[in-house]
């Protein structure tokens, strides 16, 4: 049963968690309870300062303690990058706080690693408490918006993904740094080579389960661009010859064909080479099937900087009543019910 209140606590304040911060203050059923942050300059600020909204009254941590101190019934876990710890989310839910998180890791529990697995299952039944990850991909348009397609089929024969992201007026240094802008000499080792596209293969497996058809076997391929120009993007420079976009193929394959796809391009500036495809922020979903779909999600363009923020929050702060609610183990999104509530 739903609850009338949730206290929530605030993990992150990037690109991502600022965004998060101002819809939990605004939300007219949440309590803002605890702020976790990662800058010096950040801790002992209100949290309303942090994102640009009157004074709360609660103020910036950087230690745990304070966090499950506050007890929140659920806290929205968005670290930047290499920041996320299985230690603190453990914590965190052995002390039955809930968690709703951004961090990819965690869309298909059967092939995660084990030993993580096992000590947040362990962590979520010690406290009676759930984790669930999402976002806009992985989460939204692999899992949320393909169920919600195929309910429309009674035969699959093959889901197509296909996203182009312009992260040119993203504020995330950090993030940005570590994607764009680099020797392609240093690509192959990059965090975008090792690590992007991977999440995506967990969550195309989730569809898969759900479904009743699980992928025999998941594929990655991942093709690099550099800038043919210098561009001045949100939060800085990209010089031409560095970096300037990415492409991932993930590919769920069942009988020795593709299955489930996606593939993504992310990109700072269209002057590439090679001259990859490049469209306007768009989720672009073909289903193959007894009822076929051809269906273009486009983003907003007129000040898509500003807005972006909330393709990444939204869903994550909508998940909290229904994470709250839940079982206590690690959720996957066919076993909740999200659903916004405005008033």
């Amino acid at each position: 049963m739903r609850r009338d209140r949730y206290r929530v606590a605030q993990w992150g304040t990037g690109h991502t968690g600022t965004r998060s911060l101002r819809n939990v203050i605004e939300h007219p059923r949440y309590d803002l309870v605890g702020v976790r942050v990662y800058s010096d300059a950040k801790v002992g600020r209100d949290a309303g300062d942090l994102c640009g909204v009157p004074s709360t009254g609660v103020i910036a941590t950087s230690a745990i303690e304070d966090i499950v101190a506050a007890a929140p019934d659920c806290v929205l876990y968005m670290p930047l990058l290499d920041h996320e710890s299985i230690d603190d989310l453990c914590e965190l839910l052995g002390a039955g706080v809930n968690v709703v998180t951004t961090v990819p890791r965690f869309f298909h529990p059967p092939t995660m690693d084990s030993t993580v697995r096992d000590r947040l299952e362990e962590a979520c039944g010690r406290g009676d408490a759930s984790l669930y990850g999402t976002g806009p991909g992985p989460g939204f348009i692999t899992e949320d918006l393909p169920l919600t397609l195929l309910k429309l089929q009674r035969r699959l024969d093959r889901l197509s993904i296909v996203q182009f992201a312009d992260l040119s007026e993203r504020r995330s240094p950090e993030f940005l740094a570590q994607t764009f802008g680099f020797d392609p000499a240093d690509a192959a080792r990059s965090r975008p080579a090792t690590h992007l596209g991977l999440a995506d293969g967990a969550g195309l497996r989730q569809v898969a389960d759900i479904i009743g058809m699980p992928l025999d076997e998941v594929t990655r391929s991942v093709a690099w661009a550099v800038a043919t120009k210098t561009v001045e993007i949100g939060v800085g420079t990209i010089e031409a010859g560095t970096i300037g976009a990415w492409q991932i193929q993930v590919t769920g394959l069942r009988d020795g064909k593709p299955f489930l796809e996606f593939r993504r391009t992310l990109y700072v500036t269209r002057d590439l080479d090679p001259a990859f495809e490049i469209r306007d922020a768009t989720w672009h979903v073909i289903v193959e099937g007894d009822a076929p779909l051809d269906i273009e999600v486009r983003f907003a363009k007129e000040n898509y900087g500003p807005i972006s923020p909330g393709y990444n929050a939204h869903i994550a702060v909508n998940a909290v009543p229904a994470v709250c609610d839940a079982t206590p183990g690690i959720r996957t999104t066919d076993e909740l019910l999200i659903l916004p509530i405005f008033r």
